[in-house]
């Protein structure tokens, strides 16, 4: 078995819903653009405030795909 090496990319998926649709858009769309994803990890959870009011819930996602570089 050949040896492999992971990219990891740093995304930050927003939802006006949750934190959890913040995290999957992120990773929907990634997932668009991007082969073999393998691994997404929430690293961060916050929210965007106006006028007092919670707007948007925003999640800083890891996503890791095998690297095809050479």
């Amino acid at each position: 078995m050949g040896e492999s090496i992971y990219k990891v990319l740093e995304l930050i998926g927003t939802s006006e819903n949750s934190w959890e649709e913040a995290a999957k858009n992120a990773v929907d769309k990634a997932g668009r653009s991007l082969r073999d994803l393998r691994v997404a990890e929430i690293v961060k959870l916050d929210m965007k405030v106006e006028n007092n009011v919670v707007v948007a819930f925003r999640a800083r996602v890891n996503v890791s795909f095998k690297f095809e570089g050479e």
